[in-house]
């Protein structure tokens, strides 16, 4: 059972990257894969523990995360049904792609920063189809604000799960970790962004069809930016949010969507029934990406699998004993979750090294083995250069991350395609940025 989980693992994976010529949508792949790896789990005996309590504990972690997407795609919906985002796209004038390209990048660099990667790439995404058309060039640009997005949770202590999850654990503080990170993360922005601008210089983005369907929206310019500024504001809420009430986000992102709900039933409840139905959630909530959803829960539910059967944990055993380098290490685990989900092997690797208090550090007689161990003491560079790979990492592939499954679901970006077009970008910014941390720290 334990190498059939793999043979699983890896077939699912391939069907999903194999989409379009299987023409089987990923996300009933995804949920086949996950749902055989735990039946495996189920036969398999792999430890003395109840499969339902495992399973169980996963699918508490998997729905925090499912209900804050829905939440989040919820509050997109609104804001394009009022449309609220042409309010935005009046803003930026510009049809020059290269100029274009960047204001998105940095916008989502900022934003991811401020509230979270997977947001911001909701948002920044939807925003997109108002402003540009052609698919290619749409997929483009969403490829580059994933790399943006996730490049900007990784400095940031609330900007990704995985940097949280440190910041929570004690093995890095806040304020160190954006001073640690800030710079090398900008890089793993910039450089694939400085090379796709040489490549474009005097192109200009296809005209988008959103903005026609956007005019035709029955809503005056005072409502579309009431609902505009409660949408962005109450996303920026939620880690305020969070931060106060020490509830998980997705509490705080359903508060803010049941508020929304609210306002445009009082909003619209003098208006004809049609106007009122797109209007308000009882329409809005047809038009959310379901079938996203049901991929990202495949797709964690097998990487669970992975983590509950002993995988992850032998992986991390293994780089640990073969190569016992922070940096060489983490270049490889950020490799690995490109492919793999961030959250289960940064929690791996919290599972496999402890922080290294003072005390222990002061206690090592060996010069050599103590030198080597203070890499995994509180804001050592183990734990930040974990933060930066696990984060932007993620970017090599576009079901890497949260925020890559997310434009993925909802720009309808092929696998095969951004492999060819986006994986080797990605990778040169990545390994960009281990360089600059490197130089950093030295």
């Amino acid at each position: 059972m334990f190498y059939l989980i793999i043979v699983i693992f890896v077939v699912g994976y391939a069907a999903i990257a194999l989409e379009h010529s299987l023409s089987v949508d990923k996300a009933a792949i995804a949920l086949v894969s996950g749902a055989l790896v735990w039946v495996c789990i189920a036969f398999g005996g792999f430890g003395d523990f109840s499969v339902l309590d495992e399973l169980f504990a996963h699918l508490g972690t998997i729905s925090e995360l499912l209900f804050y997407l829905l939440g989040s795609m919820t509050i997109v919906e609104i804001i394009d049904s009022h449309g609220g985002f042409s309010m935005l796209s009046k803003v930026i004038k510009t049809h020059n792609k290269v100029k274009l390209l960047w204001i998105f990048s940095f916008l989502t660099f900022f934003l991811s920063a401020a509230l979270d990667n997977l947001t911001a790439t909701i948002l920044m995404v939807a925003l997109m189809w108002k402003l540009i058309g052609g698919k290619n060039t749409r997929w483009f640009f969403a490829s580059m604000i994933v790399i943006a997005a996730n490049a900007g949770g990784a400095w940031s202590p609330i900007g990704d799960v995985t940097t949280l999850m440190l910041w929570i654990g004690g093995q890095v503080t806040a304020l160190n970790i954006i001073k640690q990170l800030f710079v090398p993360s900008l890089i793993a922005m910039v450089v694939p962004l400085v090379i796709v601008s040489l490549t474009m210089k005097g192109e200009t983005i296809p005209p988008s069809s959103g903005e026609l369907a956007r005019s035709l929206v029955p809503t005056t310019d005072r409502e579309r930016m009431i609902i505009l500024t409660t949408g962005i504001g109450g996303s920026i809420f939620v880690p305020v949010f969070k931060h106060v009430t020490d509830l998980p986000p997705y509490i705080g992102i359903l508060l803010i969507v049941g508020i929304m709900w609210i306002m445009t039933e009082i909003m619209h409840r003098s208006k004809q029934k049609e106007i009122k139905i797109r209007l308000t959630l009882v329409g809005i909530l047809k038009k959310v990406d379901t079938p996203t959803i049901f991929f990202l829960l495949g797709l964690l539910l097998a990487v669970a699998g992975l983590q509950t059967a002993g995988h992850l944990g032998i992986l991390g055993q293994f780089l640990d004993e073969k190569i016992h380098n922070v940096y060489a290490i983490n270049l490889v685990i950020g490799l690995m979750s490109s492919v793999l989900d961030n959250v289960p092997l940064v929690a791996g690797m919290m599972g496999v090294y402890e922080v290294v208090t003072p005390e222990a550090l002061a206690a090592i007689s060996d010069p050599v083995q103590a030198d080597y161990m203070k890499h995994f003491a509180t804001n050592g560079s183990f734990w930040e250069l974990l933060a930066y790979c696990a984060g932007t990492g993620g970017s090599i592939l576009i079901v890497g991350s949260a925020a890559g499954v997310a434009a993925m679901g909802l720009a309808r970006v092929d696998f095969v395609w951004f492999l060819k077009k986006i994986s080797l970008l990605a990778i040169i910014g990545y390994l960009s940025g281990i360089a600059a941390y490197y130089l950093i720290v030295r």
